[in-house]
């Protein structure tokens, strides 16, 4: 597992890349499991299946680098918006996917806790930025 960088605006810790996110980056290793778990067995042949769960977890990661990438924090926040709408549809993915014999329960709860947990993570970082007064500066 990667090591993260935490955000923290209490230490003034600034993001100079999407990559940086800790919501990114726990979005990013929920997308690279579920890649791996859709890869063989009988998710790999349920092609609209496997095809959905893989785009909205790879949703995540593209909307919330999209939104780093806009100058106001109010667009960035739509586009973390979105992205949480896609974690939480991963995570419903998952339980469909044990549900249907394709995963294991471990690996469901690894997809399902990850998703969560980036879920958490973006929903600060909204928090964050819908704090701040309208037309600040970009945060990263």
């Amino acid at each position: 597992m990667a090591a993260r960088v935490v955000l923290s605006v209490t230490a003034m810790n600034i993001a100079r890349r999407y990559q940086d996110l800790v919501c990114w980056q726990l979005a990013n290793e929920l997308e690279q499991l579920v890649f791996e778990l859709t890869a063989t067995g009988p998710s790999s042949r349920d092609f609209k299946f496997r095809d959905q769960i893989r785009d909205s977890s790879a949703s995540a990661t593209r909307n919330m680098a999209e939104g780093f990438g806009l100058y106001w924090p109010r667009q960035f926040s739509k586009f973390l918006g979105i992205a949480r709408g896609s974690l939480m549809e991963t995570h419903n993915s998952a339980g469909a996917g044990l549900k249907k014999g394709y995963f294991t329960e471990a690996d469901t709860d690894r997809m399902q806790r990850l998703a969560a947990r980036s879920s958490k993570a973006t929903t600060r970082l909204i928090r964050y930025l819908d704090s701040l007064p309208p037309r600040s500066r970009r945060v990263g």
